[in-house]
């Protein structure tokens, strides 16, 4: 005797079902990957102002310590390799105390902006740069009106207190380098009025700002190291 084979009510799908499906799969896609990307950047860039968040910390550990007075040493600070004072691989010695980690190209913690495509082969893996309006007076940064003033030709460091800055809500204590979130072609850091980049203020707020929201300091640049009147000056509003 014979089994019966019943059909089933339930076909499968025609190929031409399949890729219509395929066709709505992609679709979606296209749609939600640049969100995706959007997303992904934005919690990097999220990192990245975290990192500020806790180099503001040990800086207030250290401004403790210190009388109030912002790390100050005499440029440059390194002469093989040649470095100074305000870049990160240049102050991070006088902040690793408050740290907690030993810190080294290797080993950078939260002085590395996992971003920052850049700084691990050109700045000893070290994102963020210190002011240098911090740790001389106002009339000795109103006399430098080139970028070249701030690497090239030493003057005498005069550490300045936090207590002076006038203007805490609008002076940059420490910032990204370079545009590591809007990439730009061949950066050149804080000597550009293009891309944006995460800052540190001296009242320990952090924003997410464009080149050219910036005031321009002395040297007629968005440049936090020559801010006009140095601490006594303004590199955002208000």
């Amino acid at each position: 005797m014979k089994a019966k084979i019943r059909k089933s009510n339930h076909p499968g799908f025609t190929l031409v079902e399949l890729l219509v499906v395929i066709a709505i799969i992609a679709l979606l896609l296209s749609i939600l990957m640049p969100s995706l990307r959007k997303a992904r950047s934005m919690a990097a860039r999220l990192t990245c102002a975290h990192n500020l968040k806790q180099i503001s910390l040990a800086m207030d550990f250290y401004l403790n310590e210190n009388d109030h007075f912002y790390p100050s040493a005499q440029d440059p600070v390194s002469t093989e390799p040649a470095y100074w004072l305000w870049m990160g691989r240049g102050w991070r010695f006088l902040v690793e105390p408050y740290i907690g980690v030993k810190i080294d190209p290797n080993n950078p913690s939260i002085l590395f902006c996992s971003q920052d495509r850049t700084s691990k082969q050109k700045f000893e893996s070290t994102s963020y740069a210190y002011s240098m309006a911090l740790y001389h007076s106002p009339e000795q940064i109103d006399d430098m009106n080139s970028p070249a003033d701030t690497y090239a030709n030493p003057v005498l460091s005069i550490p300045q207190r936090n207590l002076d800055v006038a203007n805490p809500a609008g002076k940059i204590l420490i910032g990204e380098w370079l545009s590591s979130h809007a990439p730009i072609a061949n950066d050149p850091g804080w000597w550009t009025w293009e891309g944006s980049r995460n800052f540190l203020f001296a009242d320990g707020h952090i924003l997410y700002l464009k080149a050219k929201n910036i005031h321009p300091a002395n040297d007629r640049l968005p440049d936090a190291n020559l801010t006009i009147r140095g601490i006594k000056g303004t590199d955002y509003p208000p």
